[in-house]
């Protein structure tokens, strides 16, 4: 009976890779570890993971494994911070969101080339930008964010005040507000005037639709019911302020005025106990725009910037000429103390210099015994320094008077009734 030879002993050499159904020693390339679920990691695969992971591009295995290994690999561990120290290099950790000034950028460059026919007014450039960036916000949003809790603040003279609402809430606060603005333009109040108290006018020279903000956000509230904590109270907004800055637009041009200076000065916005100006009113909804997107990307847990320099000086600047009413208005409700001595319109009286730093700056001097005097740093007796961002916060109510100075010398009583007539410019 013949039998087959057996087969001649394997010469000593490399082993052989294990292929799948056969078990066999795995190549010794280095030195082998567990990886995830078992699996077996060497050396060498490792490494060549660590450029992968050092830009968090490795699957959540592999990123598991190389960690594991940097434990117990003193070469690895210091290529790995080798790697993340490059890459850090490589890009900064900045916000995914777009510069604010971009769109304005965009628009620009496009009316370089083509200029609009019926030209958006400077001083509502702000208003069309903070709308637009907001919108921009709203529209990324789930619709259970909608109903997240926002916390409203201002400054109701001696102390900071809060209301909670929804993010939706907020946006029916915007309309009913900006409905003061579209009603001194001629377009419909968003308010019913059954609804507004009946010593409200609703025509006439002050160019706008009765009652002050706060009264015209509860009825608002009130009469949308449910609807102001649902994304329902996004489209109502957005088309009132569009038809805000198409018709101002129209209006400018009409009056002759390519920067509608004669709209701007001779329309006058009534918001109950006071009145702005038209282009004021445009700029004081701008700000109430951005700091309530403010509001709402803090509930929400969402990175918001502050306007482009150009812009931001244009609201700093409208507070800062708020100023000389304020300071007054307090000593007229005795909030403040009484002036040194009252100053005849035009003359020269003691002025505080108000120097805002960073983008959007500049200095303003402020005449502190009475709005008609005239300021001048001749006759400065103290000086305010504050970051631009900061000066808004607290024109908005969002920073306590006493704790937002960077800087300050000079008469302490001047300074103090500065800071607190900025806070006073706050209102729901």
């Amino acid at each position: 009976m013949s039998t087959s030879p057996t087969p001649p002993p394997t010469p000593p050499g490399p082993e052989q890779p294990s292929v799948p159904g056969r078990s066999g020693p795995s190549p010794a390339t280095g030195s082998a570890e567990p990886g995830p679920e078992g699996e077996l990691r060497d050396h060498r695969t490792l490494t060549s993971l660590l450029g992968a992971w050092a830009l968090a591009a490795c699957s959540q295995e592999e990123t598991a494994a190389v960690e594991t290994h940097l434990t117990d690999c003193a070469p690895c561990a210091e290529e790995a911070l080798r790697l993340r120290d490059a890459v850090g290099l490589l890009h900064s950790e900045d916000s995914l969101d777009l510069d604010p000034m971009l769109r304005s950028r965009v628009l620009e460059g496009c009316l370089h080339r083509r200029p609009a026919r019926i030209p958006v007014p400077a001083w509502v450039a702000p208003y069309d930008a903070e709308t637009a960036r907001l919108d921009a916000l709203l529209r990324d949003m789930a619709e259970e964010e909608w109903r997240a809790p926002v916390q409203l603040r201002w400054f109701d003279g001696e102390q900071q005040t809060t209301r909670e609402t929804t993010v939706a809430g907020v946006l029916g606060h915007l309309l009913a507000v900006d409905g003061l603005v579209a009603a001194g333009i001629g377009l419909p109040d968003p308010l019913p005037a059954a609804a507004l108290p009946a010593d409200a006018p609703t025509a006439g020279p002050a160019a706008a639709s009765g009652a002050d903000p706060q009264t015209r956000t509860e009825i608002y509230w009130s009469l949308s019911g449910a609807r102001h904590h649902t994304p329902a109270a996004r489209e109502p907004w957005r088309q009132q302020s569009h038809a805000m800055i198409r018709d101002v637009s129209f209006l400018a041009v009409d009056d002759g005025s390519a920067l509608g200076d004669r709209t701007a000065h001779g329309r006058l916005v009534s918001y109950g106990n006071f009145s702005l100006p038209l282009r004021d009113a445009f700029l004081d909804r701008a700000f109430e725009c951005w700091m309530h997107a403010e509001d709402i990307a803090d509930a929400v847990d969402y990175p918001y910037g502050p306007p482009g320099p150009a812009h931001l000086n244009l609201l700093v600047d409208l507070a800062a000429r708020q100023l000389p009413g304020a300071i007054a208005a307090r000593r007229r409700t005795g909030l403040a103390p009484p002036p040194h001595g009252l100053a005849m319109a035009g003359a020269p009286g003691r002025t505080l210099h108000l120097e805002i730093e960073g983008n959007g700056g500049g200095d303003w001097y402020i005449p502190l015994d009475s709005p008609g005097a005239r300021a001048s740093p001749e006759s400065k007796v103290a000086h305010i320094a504050l970051d631009g961002v900061e000066f808004c916060q607290l024109a908005a109510g969002h920073v306590q008077p006493l704790e937002a100075a960077a800087g300050h010398d000079g008469d302490r009583q001047a300074i103090k009734d500065v800071l607190f007539a900025t806070a006073s410019l706050s209102r729901l």
